[in-house]
């Protein structure tokens, strides 16, 4: 096979620029914008004129397009050691995170109109997601201080479903797909036979787990149905033995279906949140040559720690640059706790990601 191309590069207005003292992207399903940084020398101290704050990129590894955004930052640093310039930003995203949402006072409200009212007046006009998560709120009002995200969210996870942006710039909102294969398997054995892991860090924690998850609700009453009171949502974890409770109050649940997806999520959370895999490889692609990118399945075999399984890849980050060897950081989760209650439409993470431009 040919050496897989790890050569990190940033397009702006045209132009390609490459030959990084030093980089990270970061990549992370849990945040809607994903960030970068790079670092490099200046030898004559020209900085070009297309490279300014609020400029379009597209960060690249190789052909492949990872990333769409904007120049949020420029710093200079003159010394006696020379010139260096240090530029960072963030995907399209950015300005979901930075930009306030209007003053909504609205009644059954839904993805598509939030889209309208909302995400396209700030330039983000690729959207996809399927029409049949039409599911409206009953109520959405937005306050002094509250973010277009903050408000995306809300409503994303009322639908039970996630949002994160395409390569292209492509605001998605759909679930994972946990029926998809592992694209690669990460090894550590104890003889050395098959190691492809510089390192893996394994983290458990007890402290947000519950044995039993209550949601107690109460629904908005409108022109053509009363309010409901009294509405009450379960789950439990019947893999811890301890008996810990969490009883959480929502007044944005309209009946115990509902109530019940809420504790779901909570308990999934809980899970995902209870255990993590700090994986560090060499390079920035699997052994077929593909990205590595949040969304992804992998399989985990370390014999130091007994692991013998299927993970879920919640984050990613890729360094490197002329002064250090490139090398991936990837955080896995226990498979299928995150966003349990989505049905994935036609547009999935792993359909879309790792596209060339």
């Amino acid at each position: 096979m040919p050496t897989p191309d790890n050569t990190v590069s940033l397009l702006i207005g045209g132009k390609v620029h490459s030959q990084w003292s030093s980089y990270d992207l970061d990549s992370n399903l849990e945040t809607i914008a994903d960030a970068w940084h790079v670092t490099l020398g200046l030898p004559r101290g020209e900085v070009p004129a297309i490279v300014d704050i609020g400029a379009t990129i597209q960060v690249r590894v190789g052909a492949d397009t990872v990333m769409t955004g904007y120049i949020d930052e420029i710093e200079e640093s003159i010394d006696k050691g020379g010139h260096t310039l240090m530029l960072s930003g963030r995907d399209l995203g950015g300005v979901l995170v930075d930009c306030s949402a209007p003053l909504l006072n609205r009644k059954q409200i839904t993805l598509a109109e939030l889209m309208a009212d909302v995400v396209r007046p700030l330039g983000i006009d690729k959207i996809q997601f399927d029409p049949k998560y039409a599911r409206r709120l009953e109520k959405v009002d937005v306050e002094p201080g509250s973010t277009a995200w903050d408000l995306l969210k809300k409503l994303v996870e009322a639908n039970g479903l996630w949002a994160w942006f395409q390569p292209d710039g492509t605001l998605v909102i759909d679930g994972p797909d946990y029926s998809q294969p592992p694209v690669a398997s990460l090894v550590m054995r104890r003889a050395g036979r098959g190691n492809n892991l510089v390192s893996l860090k394994r983290r458990r924690n007890m402290t947000g787990l519950y044995s039993k998850i209550t949601v107690l609700g109460q629904s908005q009453g409108n022109a053509l149905n009363a309010g409901k009171h009294a509405i009450k949502g379960v789950a439990t974890n019947p893999e811890l033995k301890l008996q810990r409770e969490l009883i959480r109050p929502r007044n944005d649940v309209e009946n115990d279906v509902l109530a019940g997806l809420a504790a779901r999520k909570l308990m999934a959370d809980a899970r995902r949140g209870s255990f993590a895999l700090t994986a560090v490889v060499s390079g920035h692609r699997t052994s077929d040559g593909v990205l590595w990118e949040p969304g992804q399945r992998i399989h985990v075999l370390c014999e130091p720690h007994d692991i013998d399984g299927e993970y879920f890849l919640m984050s990613r980050k890729f360094q490197g640059g002329r002064e250090q060897q490139a090398t991936t950081t990837l955080t896995l989760v226990e498979d299928g706790v995150w966003v349990v209650d989505a049905d994935p439409g036609k547009w999935t993470r792993r359909a879309r990601r790792g596209s060339k431009k």
